[in-house]
């Protein structure tokens, strides 16, 4: 590479010609970026260590202020799309866990009211107000485990098929609805 330099003795332009040892661009970005990294390592260390010594003297207050101080990092996202299969697959597994629920709920409150002696008190109930017209009437042949529990059972499968429905169309409806307003936007906070 030359240079032009004038020349004062000569009073004309000179060509000298400068031998540096030019490194590769690769080398120079790589040594920039190292640098940038060393710097941002040490530039949040620093901010952590001020946050940590500021919770250790003052308690989870004194960490709240000096998160909210500027050392925390904050980012503003909007939700503006919403996948129908995954809603769809958790609705399904949530509703299947709701109805598991719900028919051991059922078992049990059922076993407990038979066990308190409710059923035979209910009999008894009804035979003192008819008289004994109601001779063989009992209210288990009514309500009774098995036909509670078809019945829980046929609740339960009606309940998963709808909650799956209703989630998925609900999803299908979000996403309409954000592709005009443009979702719903959400700030995230780093701690």
């Amino acid at each position: 590479m030359t240079d032009r330099t004038a020349d004062d003795t000569t009073g004309g332009v000179a060509m000298t010609e400068r031998n540096e040892t030019a490194q590769p661009v690769t080398q120079r970005l790589t040594g920039t970026v190292a640098n940038a990294a060393s710097e941002f390592k040490r530039t949040t260390s620093a901010a952590a260590s001020a946050v940590a010594s500021t919770a250790r003297t003052s308690g989870p207050a004194g960490a709240e202020r000096a998160a909210a101080g500027g050392s925390s990092r904050r980012a503003r996202l909007s939700l503006s799309r919403i996948d129908p299969w995954s809603v769809m697959k958790m609705a399904f597994l949530l509703s299947i866990a709701l109805s598991v629920v719900v028919i051991v709920a059922v078992f049990v409150i059922w076993s407990v009211l038979g066990a308190a002696g409710v059923w035979d008190a209910i009999n008894q109930a009804v035979k003192d107000v008819v008289g004994d017209s109601s001779a063989g009437w009992n209210v288990q042949d009514y309500l009774g485990l098995s036909r509670i529990m078809g019945f829980t059972m046929v609740v339960s499968v009606v309940n998963i098929v709808l909650m799956t429905a209703v989630a998925t169309l609900s999803a299908f409806l979000y996403n309409m609805a954000a592709a005009l307003l443009g979702g719903v936007e959400v700030e995230l906070t780093e701690n």
